[in-house]
């Protein structure tokens, strides 16, 4: 890829011309409305459901807010995931002598899959380094798509040091899953989308939104793993008046960019089984950048497995959308963080807002989905990886 320093800006205006270069590529993915969980959303959480919390100890009032929620279904994208339009952007912004070279990363997910895909698109080879422990699914879906794959361990410098064989054998471009700005403007063309798909939406139809009031997005909520998607939306979203949060599981310390806001520095490790597997990794250098500016990124707020577990029924049974944990992040949070739900109910007031939240991928199996709702899984089980997306097991910083 292109030294960072000579990349187009991280922009609003940067973002609008990554669209136009990858509209020919990708799906203008749907968004989706659902009366039922805005109904949920702004109805107050009970005493159980608070039980256990630092609301509960403190004796605190159950939040109040009204919002009104727009789903971007990226579930929907090609490969099944955002991560096409990193990949493609990351692509058309390489030499024609670049492209000759073919392109490698390291990834087991949803990056894996779009760079195979965007290479085959542009007629290149694609080398991609994948751990060994990924599922037979995943290595099959980025075969199907034409890329050459050579196996590693699961670390991060396991991984890292058969990129630079590949790169020395073939002198193919690495294009890395998030820590990039054409990676990162890619990624944020889906927050243009969802802010003209809400305003059209709502114009035709102001009872859509809070207050039957004819307006567009107030709040976007997007999981934040490595943090390309979060600091595309929030590049996107920049000077428009739309706030922007982040979403992250709270198990093992996935919530990486949460502690390291609190702490004014970022976290540079996560090693975490959550079930919320496409953020099992920490925020990058270059979105860390976009992440901790307050004007840019609001705030970062962290859910629990059961409340991930919880959003993501309601997501299958109520909305009919299948989608992988990953995805009910920010129905989480809207749901059940209390300290979301109070900055709503204090800076909306009665009127409310409209809060999209990002459907990022639809990666995952029925099997894995049984798995999840099965009885409670023990340490063991999960070492085995059987509640990941795809059954798989991710170990410490793997990316895409």
């Amino acid at each position: 890829m292109a030294d960072p320093s000579t990349c187009s800006p991280l922009t609003r205006a940067s973002v609008v011309a990554a669209h136009a270069a990858i509209a020919p590529h990708i799906h203008r993915t749907p968004i989706a409305t659902s009366t039922t969980l805005s109904t949920f959303a702004s109805t107050p959480q009970t005493r159980e459901q608070l039980e256990g919390t630092e609301d509960d100890a403190a004796g605190a009032q159950p939040a109040a807010p009204h919002m009104r929620l727009f789903f971007k279904c990226e579930n929907q994208q090609r490969v099944g995931a955002f991560k096409a339009r990193g990949a493609f952007h990351a692509l058309s912004r390489l030499s024609d002598e670049q492209l000759a070279r073919g392109v490698v990363t390291h990834s087991s997910g949803n990056h894996a899959a779009a760079l195979s895909l965007a290479a085959r698109t542009r007629g290149v080879p694609a080398y991609i380094v994948m751990p060994s422990i990924s599922t037979p699914s995943k290595i099959a879906a980025t075969r199907g798509y034409g890329a050459t794959i050579r196996f590693s361990g699961s670390t991060a410098p396991e991984r890292e040091a058969v990129v630079r064989d590949v790169v020395a054998e073939t002198g193919a471009v690495l294009v890395p899953p998030y820590d990039h700005p054409d990676i990162i403007l890619g990624q944020g063309t889906l927050a243009l989308e969802f802010e003209a798909q809400v305003a059209d939406a709502v114009a035709a139809a102001p009872a859509l939104s809070v207050r039957d009031a004819a307006k567009g997005l107030d709040a976007v909520i997007a999981p934040c793993g490595g943090g390309g998607m979060l600091s595309g939306v929030a590049t996107a979203l920049a000077g428009t008046g739309i706030r922007v949060f982040g979403a992250e599981p709270s198990f093992e310390g996935a919530d990486d960019a949460r502690r390291g806001l609190k702490q004014g520095r970022r976290i540079e490790a996560v090693k975490s089984l959550t079930i919320a597997d496409g953020v099992r990794t920490p925020v990058g250098e270059i979105p860390w950048t976009v992440i901790s500016d307050k004007t840019k990124v609001q705030d970062v707020f962290a859910v629990s497995e059961d409340e991930i577990k919880k959003a993501l029924r309601l997501l299958m049974e109520r909305m009919k959308v299948f989608v992988e944990p990953t995805a009910a992040l920010g129905l989480a949070v809207a749901l059940y963080n209390e300290e979301f739900r109070r900055l709503v109910e204090r800076e909306a007031g009665e009127e409310g807002w409209n809060v999209g939240i990002v459907l990022s991928g639809g990666n995952t199996t029925m099997e894995a989905i049984g798995k999840l709702y099965a009885a409670p899984q023990t340490e063991a089980a999960r070492a085995e990886g059987v509640v990941g997306i795809n059954g798989e097991r991710k170990a410490e910083n793997v990316a895409g």
